[in-house]
């Protein structure tokens, strides 16, 4: 395939406003700048190192309880001392800063359907995208935590399906707001309306039959409107999401416009790939508007032997203890109460019997080894349970062409081991090399665009396109009211 032909990938940074997102106990290695979570000079310098240097996006991870699983029930201990993912500011906080010493990078921002309001959160959204010029996305997530359901008034989650059929519902709500309460035309003021002083008398910042009340009424929400803030530049903020669950694929099957997908192999993404693809066609959308991005941690160096030192380095302040109760956060199950030399391949869970078998069986370098709680921290300690890509230039730039070639994926979200060390090295080595290859662009396809318009690379793509859902519930220049609303008054 020559290079002109080439998938131009998505590269987008993955990170968390906390000391190690995925790297418990790595704010002790001495180049890291983790512990500076809270200081918004760390991030601003962040995004304009990432923009200098082309990546699409930063992606922020959120979680809204500790994990407290492991050495469990309700127990914080192994959790505070390694940072994992506690504590954890909220991102969307940072972006507006991050926005105004930027000019074209996006910001991916989770929140969660089960938690939060959708006439709030379309607020707050509505709010970034304006102060942003459009450079907000949204990534949607129901939430997994039991810590997070108790201190949200609940005794425990709400039934995994079901969080997924009040996301379903919350995002018509919040389609209803940012597309249907506000007409295209409704401002006047600033585009066709009279300023002089002469002529004050009678001028109107919006006309008033340009906004309605969304007069919403389903089985998890009732919410009258209209929406408080005017249409900002895409609306609906670019809609990002990452479950891999049967009903987790057909969410984002329906919404996404990107899909975050975690494997250890291209060949392990595929069907996931595949099968989102197919469900979004079966539901009148073009498959090729979803963007598969999967998550990898790249530790590169000049040579193979120089990443695999510098990734044995890392692993050195990784914290076992915090790398188990990620995994107990992550799956529920506390592995305390096992023998430390238990085999985890061979327990009566099927599920951690299944997981570990599946590590056991991809994870590159652990063939023989005994998957007991020493294996699984070790291999939990940098980038979590995602794929790690470790080698030369040459060797991983082949491997994510690999991924994109088997696993038909548009891009990655590539985390850290130390920031902003691992992204150096990302800028620094890999990046020049994917551009040899025609793999990753010299520049945004969209100087100063909306986060949509270069995730799609197509200027003026500003809105949601018009085989999504969402669409549908556009209020055009012209229309007495949005067209769908005639439908369910029937």
């Amino acid at each position: 395939m020559s290079s002109t032909n080439k998938k131009q990938l998505i590269i987008n940074a993955f990170a968390m406003h906390s000391p190690s997102h995925l790297n418990p106990g790595l704010f002790r290695y001495p180049a890291d700048k983790g512990s500076d979570y809270k200081n918004i000079k760390t991030w601003i310098a962040l995004a304009q190192k990432l923009e200098e240097a082309k990546f699409h996006a930063i992606f922020f991870a959120d979680v809204l309880g500790g994990y407290d699983v492991y050495r469990g029930p309700a127990n914080l201990d192994p959790t505070i001392p390694a940072a994992a993912q506690f504590p954890i500011n909220d991102p969307l906080y940072s972006i507006s800063a991050m926005a105004a010493a930027t000019e074209s990078i996006g910001f991916g921002v989770t929140a969660s359907t089960t938690y939060d309001a959708p006439y709030a959160l379309a607020r707050r959204f509505s709010t970034v995208d304006h102060l942003s010029n459009g450079r907000i996305g949204w990534n949607i997530v129901t939430s997994y935590l039991d810590s997070a359901a108790r201190n949200f008034g609940l005794d425990t989650q709400i039934e995994h399906d079901e969080r997924y059929r009040i996301a379903d519902e919350y995002l018509d709500v919040t389609y209803k707001l940012w597309e249907a309460s506000w007409r295209d035309d409704a401002v006047n003021w600033g585009h066709d309306a009279p300023k002089s002083s002469g002529e004050a008398e009678g001028q109107r910042y919006a006309d008033p039959s340009g906004v309605r009340q969304i007069n919403h009424k389903g089985k998890y929400f009732q919410v009258p409107g209209p929406h408080l803030c005017e249409p900002s530049p895409q609306r609906t903020p670019f809609l990002l999401q990452a479950g891999t669950s049967t009903a987790g694929k057909a969410f984002a099957a329906k919404h996404a416009e990107a899909v975050f997908l975690h494997a250890q192999k291209p060949e392990l993404v595929r069907p996931s790939v595949d099968s989102i693809r197919q469900q979004a066609a079966e539901g009148g959308r073009n498959p090729e508007d979803i963007k598969i991005v999967a998550g990898a941690l790249v530790i590169v160096a000049e040579t193979d032997e120089g990443a695999q030192a510098k990734f044995e380095e890392l692993k050195k302040y990784g914290d076992r203890e915090g790398a188990l109760a990620l995994f107990g956060g992550w799956t529920g199950y506390d592995l305390s109460t096992y023998a430390d030399d238990q085999d985890f391949r061979f327990v009566e869970l099927p599920a951690v019997r299944s997981m570990v078998n599946h590590w056991a069986s991809t994870v590159p370098g652990t063939e023989g080894q005994k998957w007991d709680k020493k294996t699984i921290a070790e291999y939990l300690t940098l980038g979590g349970n995602g794929v790690k890509i470790i080698g030369s230039v040459q060797t991983v730039a082949d491997e994510l062409e690999r991924w994109v070639t088997v696993g038909d994926v548009d891009g990655f979200n590539l985390s850290y081991a130390s920031i902003p060390e691992t992204f150096d090295d990302v800028i620094r080595l890999l990046l020049p090399e994917l551009q040899r290859r025609g793999l990753f662009w010299s520049d945004y396809a969209v100087q100063g665009g909306t986060f949509r318009e270069n995730m799609y690379s197509k200027q003026g793509q500003s809105r949601l396109p018009e085989s999504h859902p969402g669409a549908k519930y556009f209020w055009r220049e012209g229309q007495e009211v949005p067209p769908y609303s005639l439908t369910e008054s029937k």
